[in-house]
């Protein structure tokens, strides 16, 4: 599970503000604590989505600091960024995935989108495609 460390800040008056460490591009608030980080998956997705359309490496979580909170990215969000650094490291681009699904490039640029609700299964073939097997462990929630 990516979880990204955030850092909260209460401003004047008393709006929480939330950034992250790892991925500067990402920061919003909420007017406490909750509300900043409900919006926080949302901010970092976004920005995470600009490495992607950046064909940037997405960056890795720090570790957690003591009592430090974090933000846990939607399971569809891991698995298309697991997706998107395979087919970084593997020098495979949208257009060659797409041939070897024997799927239209849009398709692609739908599957590669954090935004877009895909279906588990069209991530697992492209896995598929790219030699690799996509599983899926349980924890213990926090």
């Amino acid at each position: 599970m990516l979880r990204y460390p955030v850092q909260l800040a209460v401003d004047d008056t008393g709006a929480v503000s939330v950034s992250f460490p790892d991925v500067p591009e990402a920061h919003t608030f909420g007017e406490d604590e909750s509300e900043a980080l409900a919006r926080a998956v949302d901010a970092l997705e976004t920005a995470l989505s600009m490495y992607v359309d950046g064909r940037q490496a997405i960056p890795a979580p720090s570790r957690l600091k003591r009592r430090q909170k974090a933000v846990a990215l939607p399971l569809l969000t891991e698995a298309k960024l697991a997706l998107y650094e395979a087919m970084r490291s593997g020098r495979v681009g949208k257009a060659e995935l797409g041939r070897r699904l024997n799927w239209h490039l849009p398709q692609v640029d739908r599957l590669l989108d954090l935004m877009h609700a895909s279906r588990l299964d069209q991530i697992e073939d492209a896995f598929r495609a790219l030699g690799l097997r996509l599983s899926i462990s349980i924890e213990h929630a926090d």
